[in-house]
């Protein structure tokens, strides 16, 4: 009785596991991808290519992989992704890695071995970046509590759960996305944020020369911190529907050849928002930088728009020059309705201050480009550049993304 009882438990657990799958793609040695069946926890091959849906727990450690197509993290499922894993992604087709609503990317590296996401031709626009999808509230526009993304994948976003947790991603360098979607005309971002909850963390990230925004926030309650947009060619930080991060601090971004705004700001028009907050912001714009359509009016360091709003303190700007007969400033307010609703309230629900505003035009005046309002500042020569930790993950072919904080 005792061995028949043994076997029909091993019999049991045997056919337990094996009915257990994961896509994890394995190259074979003439290249043919194979699945690798048999556990609930899988573990990506050396060389491995990630590609297809995880809908399971998958861990990819140190070493090279290839990234193709688009690449799902499915509710219920963890990509964990170990210090100095490196993807090149292929450009062949359409590629970027999404993690969807449920699903999670612990994806944590070290200032010595970041995790990097690049491509062999290392040309702006080769792939599609990172797009993270959460379960917190967003305002979108006329107050929806949803929307649908933008980001070619024409997903529904937005939740009810601020605290949500959508994984942690920790020095992760992204190089050359923004991938061009739908008409041909619009790109994604190279670190892109829908309805993002405060349980997520997000540090030591570096957007390197993409072709949109180097990180938008679309709602969502998540904060970042020790964050660098390096080289993107419309806007270094974006937002909209009313994102409402609270702990973010040491934002970098560095303008150079093709830029726009140091940072677009709105709230998809709803007045009744609650304002980021961010402490310690540098914005340099880089010698002979130039908007992304010849004379555009995009060349000023903050813009705020639509009932954008924020809370900004210890704020270093350089560089931001007139051009083309257009006039660059520190904080440019577009639009009346958001002077008179997010400026002129109290307490203003726009604040950036202490402000050090040098080597560019229009010293001491914020921009109205609309007709009412207007105010002067004066230069707090006590703010200072931000400081961020030196490493590899800063560092794209052997030159230093940190050096203009010096």
């Amino acid at each position: 009785m005792k061995t028949n009882f043994l076997t029909l438990l091993s019999l049991t657990l045997l056919l337990s596991v094996s009915s257990c799958t994961i896509d994890i793609n394995e190259r074979t040695g003439d290249g043919e991808t194979i699945s690798t069946p048999g556990t609930t926890t899988g573990v990506l091959p050396e060389g491995g290519k990630l590609s297809g849906d995880i809908t399971k727990d998958l861990t990819v450690k140190k070493g090279n992989y290839v990234l193709e197509g688009i690449v799902k993290v499915a509710d219920g499922a963890t990509l964990t992704i170990e210090p100095g894993a490196t993807f090149t992604v292929s450009t062949n087709v359409s590629s970027s890695l999404v993690v969807l609503q449920g699903g999670k990317i612990l994806a944590i590296g070290s200032a010595a071995e970041p995790i990097v996401f690049s491509t062999t031709a290392k040309v702006a626009g080769g792939w599609g970046g990172i797009t993270v999808y959460g379960r917190a509230p967003i305002k979108a526009v006329n107050g929806n509590a949803t929307a649908v993304s933008e980001d070619g994948n024409a997903l529904t976003y937005g939740g009810t759960d601020a605290n949500s947790s959508s994984g942690i991603l920790k020095f992760v360098r992204v190089e050359y996305a923004g991938k061009k979607i739908g008409d041909g005309t619009s790109e994604t971002n190279t670190f892109t944020f829908y309805s993002v909850g405060d349980g997520t963390i997000l540090e030591n990230l570096v957007a390197y020369k993409g072709t949109d925004d180097g990180f938008e926030f679309f709602g969502g309650t998540v904060s970042a911190r020790n964050i660098v947009s390096y080289g993107n060619f419309d806007d270094a930080f974006d937002w909209q529907d009313a994102w409402k991060g609270q702990n973010n601090s040491n934002w970098f971004a560095f303008q150079t050849v093709t830029g726009n705004f140091g940072m677009e700001i709105e709230a998809s028009g709803n007045t009744d928002n609650t304002a980021p907050k961010i402490s310690n912001i540098t914005l340099i714009r880089d010698a002979n930088t130039n908007p992304e359509v010849a004379g555009s009016t995009e060349i000023s360091a903050i813009q705020f728009k639509k009932q954008g709003s924020g809370i900004f303190s210890n704020v270093y700007v350089s560089g931001y020059k007139n051009l083309g007969g257009k006039n660059a400033y520190a904080v440019l307010i577009q639009d009346d309705a958001t002077n008179n609703s997010q400026v002129n309230t109290t307490p203003s629900k726009v604040v950036v201050s202490p402000l050090n505003y040098v080597n560019s035009d229009n010293l001491g005046v914020w921009g109205y480009a609309a007709t009412n309002g207007g105010a002067t500042f004066t230069n707090a020569a006590t703010v200072t550049k931000v400081s961020l930790p030196t490493g590899a993950w800063a560092t794209v072919d052997g030159v230093d993304l940190l050096t203009a904080l010096k």
